[in-house]
């Protein structure tokens, strides 16, 4: 089994740092070469760049979540998600399909939907009591 996973080539999980800004701001994401790839395709099946499809989500989690925590860590989930909904069949692979052009509601449609209000850490870490 490992070995479909140990073969890959080692510049895939090498990272790489970009610079990139957001909204005038300067900042550098740290992603593995082989996530950078997926947002290229991502970016390029809409005419953006890697850095506009990087501003483009930022935007939209801020605007839908409030906030933004480990961004990076989302930008690897979005790359993973990506190829998970091509798997899938929810997302065409022919990459000359824009993303923009699929109906969202309809690509989501089945998957597990995530709550918006999650257990504050301090309740979701306690220790279960034993009863006496």
């Amino acid at each position: 089994m490992c070995k479909i996973f140990i073969s890959a080539d080692p510049s895939s999980y090498e990272s790489r740092t970009r610079s990139v800004r957001l909204h005038g701001v300067v900042t550098s994401l740290r992603l593995e070469n082989l996530h950078w790839a997926v947002l290229e395709e991502i970016a390029g099946r809409d005419g953006m760049t890697v850095a506009q499809l990087i501003e483009k989500l930022y935007d939209e989690l801020v605007a839908d979540r409030g906030a933004v925590g480990n961004f990076s860590s989302f930008l690897r989930v979005c790359a993973l998600r990506y190829e998970n909904l091509i798997a899938q069949g929810l997302i065409p692979r022919d990459a000359a399909i824009p993303i923009r052009s699929l109906d969202a509601d309809r690509v989501l449609d089945g998957l597990p939907r995530v709550p918006r209000a999650v257990a504050r850490p301090s309740e979701a870490c306690q220790p279960k009591r034993a009863l006496n």
